[in-house]
Parts: C-alpha cells; sequence; structure tokens
C-alpha cells in the first residue's frame, strides 16, 4: 500500500528597510486546519535575499518531503524556477546570462537541495494586492526587522 504525500501550501514574503540593511521574512505553512507562521530577520542582507530565505526556512520547516504549492510575489524567485534561470546558471557554473557570479548563490543552492526533497509548485502573487495570507507574510518580515 503506497502511502500519500502531504500537500502544504506556503505563503513566503521578505522585505528590506533599505537594499541592503536590515531585513525580514515571513512565511505561512498550511495542512488541512492547521498553520503555522514563521518570521525571522538579518542585518545587513537584502531584499532578494529575504525573500529566498522565506522559502528556504518554509521549506525546512517541513517534517517529511511534501507536495508543496509555494505562493510569493517575488518574481526574483518565482521566475528561477518557473522559466528555467536556475537550471542555466548551474549548466553555467553559475555565472548569469552576463558572464557575472550570480548573486545569492548560496541561498539557491540551498533551496535546489530542498526541491530535490519536496515536490514544489512555484506560483506568482500580486504583492500588496488582495491576497491576505501574502500580506500577512509581509506583516511578518516588517515585524522582524524590527527585532534585528
Amino acid at each position: 500500500m503506497a502511502l500519500s504525500v502531504k500537500f502544504v501550501e506556503i505563503y513566503t514574503d521578505g522585505a528590506c528597510s533599505g537594499n541592503p540593511g536590515p531585513g525580514g521574512w515571513g512565511a505561512i505553512l498550511l495542512y488541512n486546519e492547521h498553520s503555522k507562521e514563521l518570521s525571522g530577520g538579518e542585518n545587513p542582507t537584502t531584499n532578494q535575499r529575504m525573500e529566498l530565505t522565506a522559502a528556504i526556512q518554509a521549506l525546512k520547516a517541513l517534517k517529511e518531503p511534501c507536495r508543496v504549492r509555494l505562493y510569493s510575489d517575488s518574481a526574483y524567485l518565482i521566475n528561477a524556477f518557473t522559466l528555467g534561470w536556475l537550471d542555466k546558471w548551474q549548466r553555467n557554473g553559475w555565472r548569469n546570462a552576463k558572464g557575472h557570479p550570480v548573486e545569492n548563490q548560496d541561498l539557491w543552492q540551498e533551496l535546489v537541495a530542498l526541491t530535490a526533497i519536496h515536490q514544489v509548485e512555484w506560483v506568482k502573487v500580486k504583492g500588496h494586492a488582495d491576497n491576505d495570507l501574502n500580506n500577512k507574510c509581509d506583516q511578518l518580515a516588517k515585524a522582524a526587522i524590527k527585532e534585528v
């Protein structure tokens, strides 16, 4: 008898006060009737690093391999997976189209490792709009900035 893989929805967001500057990230994990909020921050950092960190920390919080639908308002994060940027970067020795080293390579490599564990569907949402859970992640991220 095959065991079914749990399906989890994750919402993430990152924020930065100055770029670079103090930053924060927030994530909400949803599984059946359960929800969990996560947040944290760093100083100094960038907005892009916080967007990636939110996804990393949310995926790391999963206790077993899961099917995941991850929502983010970060085109940087979503496009890297959905438009094949990550595949190209890896093929090119972690260099971008201009031949420069890919920024945030450490975080991208961590995300690649996590996506080898979990089946992730990447979904772009409009930031600061009508998505209540994305807005809540933004609030968590901004609150985390105040803590660093």
